[in-house]
């Protein structure tokens, strides 16, 4: 099992070997205005996994999240203090706009445009960031999008149709085929189905353990069921601090941590 302290967490001890992690925090503080959110966070995630951030309501995961590709930085009251990493490289060293697209990002409610339609949807990011040159280009990359989104199938006939005439869970993939398009190496998914239906969320969840073959993700949750279901690795966070990380086998079956215990049994919100 490991335990989020330096000298028992194993993430920390590897990367005494150089190992390149997808994203690494070092000492990871984070304020709204004088409000201490994020607290002393070090944490190394590494690649081609999906890796769980739990924690109750209010504990600061979406916070951290919104941190790893810089996105927090539109909130002016808030201030990062340490370091983040993606791939070795700190992403304070990098323009945001390249963080984004090596880092992207699919929000609690899904946000496509919907007087777009679904192709102009997903080939969005592309044409704003020249990724893709001719239309023939753009729609192969649409195409091949919406496969990994696994909604091909089900739009590929009103491509040009708005995106408001798809379900709540159609719009949730659509959002992830437009992340996908721009082919990240990691994406970060906030809460992506607390607002679906069970079959929408069982169809997200499975996109998700397809889409760790080629990239690393990282999920914020605060259902230890869902953790449990789609994760390799899970954090638990807790009024800002990191508790307890490790394997998520480990961390389910064998709990280091009364707070971890506590909160996987349900004793605590």
């Amino acid at each position: 099992m490991m335990i989020a302290k330096e000298e028992n967490n194993i993430f920390l001890k590897q990367s005494n070997l150089k190992q390149n992690y997808a994203i690494s925090t070092e000492k990871l503080n984070i304020y709204y205005g004088d409000h201490h959110v994020i607290k002393d966070v070090s944490l190394n995630i590494p690649e081609k996994v999906v890796f769980a951030i739990m924690g109750p309501s209010g504990c600061g995961k979406s916070t951290m999240l919104r941190a790893f590709n810089r996105l927090l930085e539109l909130n002016e009251k808030a201030k990062v203090k340490g370091d983040i990493k993606v791939f070795g490289k700190s992403i304070y060293k990098m323009n945001p706009i390249k963080v984004r697209r090596i880092v992207g990002m699919v929000f609690q409610h899904p946000n496509p445009f919907p007087h777009m339609s679904i192709r102009d949807n997903v080939a969005l990011g592309l044409k704003l960031n020249k990724l893709v040159k001719s239309k023939k280009e753009i729609n192969e990359r649409v195409e091949w999008a919406l496969k990994k989104a696994a909604l091909w199938e089900e739009v590929k006939n009103k491509l040009d149709e708005p995106a408001s005439a798809l379900s709540g869970g159609q719009q949730q993939r659509l959002c992830i085929a437009r992340v996908v398009a721009m082919k990240p190496k990691v994406i970060l998914m906030d809460e992506p189905t607390s607002n679906l239906d069970p079959i929408s969320t069982k169809k997200i969840e499975e996109l998700i353990d397809e889409l760790k073959r080629e990239v690393t993700i990282v999920i914020v949750t605060h259902s230890p069921a869902q953790a449990a279901r789609v994760s390799d690795y899970v954090a638990f966070l807790y009024l800002g601090k990191l508790i307890e990380v490790g394997s998520t086998v480990d961390m389910f079956e064998n709990p280091k941590e009364k707070l971890t215990e506590e909160y996987l049994t349900g004793r605590m919100g």
